[in-house]
């Protein structure tokens, strides 16, 4: 009767809530292990080579400190040996831990501590005075004033997202300076302040006030930040698009040859309808002097018959005068201004080389196009803004 039953509650399973799936053996740590190495494998097949410590992989460094796990244990690297298709698995002897004086003497392999005639304990040309400690440690705090920065984050992660901003890594202390973004150990820092600079023993030291993007902030030394990003293999600098035009301009070769000048102007003219306009910028190239250049700026219907202001000069070399106009003339073209110019016999002229933008935007596609960069983003006259080519 109950087999009857159970068949019958098996044949009125409509929804088959009684097809019960035969559940999966839990796997053991060897076979984890196995997985794990075959894609270990698998990345050197697709890449030829064993993975790197690439901190903008996140895959790859995984790998790289996987593999560098296994290759550190012994008995991981035998039970793998037989799947180790590419000769991955070198066992690397760790580095004995000392921890002790007695460990010291252990360890003394060539009898390095065995001058009896001279002692390690005999102290020589030590000051008698105690080593004089900073007045002051650091410490991380809440910043009080987040508010303020919060925004300068949320444009710099948007500008690395985009590509006026780029992350490279840390090369030195002169690069920490008011206003410059760090990435310490996945954080970012903005250096607000940096104090009165101090040298010592020929090395330069100052009290920054350093605000990380967590909402906290340290009044950290100039050389104890540098240690950290020196420390800390991810750690980055972040360049905004000027610094990274500065830095191609410092590669510079005696060889190279200085081919002119590219030039911002802003117009003095007194005709209310010049004057009226915000964001009036002429951009130029001359092969002389920027100042000699302009001298007749009055009487020339290409400066509005007015006298100008330069605003900025960039040095350009090895580059080609007459493309390096039509570049940025196209780049801004959607913002050209529109004004017919009557000189002083009366003829008329429609002057092509001013445009309505915002200084700081003509300034990045400058040092886009001295770098290279600018043929990767355009101008968009709407919102004002350089935006990248999708």
């Amino acid at each position: 009767m109950e087999k009857e039953t159970l068949l019958k509650m098996l044949q009125d399973d409509d929804l088959g809530l009684l097809n019960i799936k035969p559940t999966r053996t839990a796997i053991s740590i060897d076979e984890r292990l196995l997985q794990s190495f075959v894609q270990i494998n698998d990345f050197y097949k697709e890449h030829s080579r064993e993975p790197q410590s690439n901190p903008t992989d996140i895959l790859e460094f995984q790998l790289f400190n996987r593999l560098k796990g296994i290759r550190a244990n012994k008995q991981k690297c035998d039970s793998l040996r037989h799947a180790d298709e590419f000769k991955l698995l070198d066992y690397i002897e760790p580095e004995k831990k000392i921890s002790s004086v007695a460990d010291i003497f252990d360890d003394d392999a060539f009898g390095l501590l065995d001058n009896e005639a001279e002692s390690i304990f005999d102290l020589k040309h030590v000051p008698s005075s105690p080593i004089k400690m900073p007045d002051k440690i650091a410490q991380r705090k809440r910043c009080e004033d987040f508010d303020k920065f919060e925004q300068l984050f949320k444009a710099c992660h948007a500008e690395l997202k985009s590509g006026i901003r780029e992350a490279r890594p840390f090369t030195g202390e002169q690069q920490i300076k008011p206003g410059h973004f760090f990435i310490l150990h996945g954080i970012t820092v903005y250096v607000a302040e940096v104090g009165e600079k101090e040298v010592k023993n020929g090395k330069v030291n100052a009290r920054l006030r350093c605000i990380f993007e967590n909402g906290t902030e340290s009044n950290m030394l100039l050389r104890s930040l540098a240690t950290e990003l020196y420390k800390d293999e991810t750690g980055r600098r972040i360049l905004d698009h000027q610094e990274k035009a500065l830095e191609a301009l410092e590669l510079i070769q005696s060889e190279d040859v200085k081919s002119g000048h590219l030039y911002i102007l802003q117009s003095l003219s007194q005709d209310p309808g010049i004057a009226s306009i915000e964001n009036l910028y002429k951009i130029g190239y001359s092969t002389v002097p920027v100042k000699e250049r302009i001298k007749n700026a009055a009487d020339e219907p290409t400066y509005l018959m007015a006298n100008v202001k330069i605003i900025s000069v960039f040095e350009c070399y090895n580059l080609n005068p007459q493309k390096l106009e039509l570049l940025l003339h196209t780049f801004f073209g959607s913002s050209c201004l529109n004004v017919d110019v009557f000189d002083k016999k009366g003829n008329r002229f429609s002057p092509r080389e001013w445009f309505i933008a915002p200084l700081r935007i003509i300034e990045a596609a400058a040092y886009m196009l001295i770098n290279g960069e600018i043929l990767n983003y355009r101008y968009d006259s709407e919102s004002m803004e350089i935006v990248e080519i999708q």
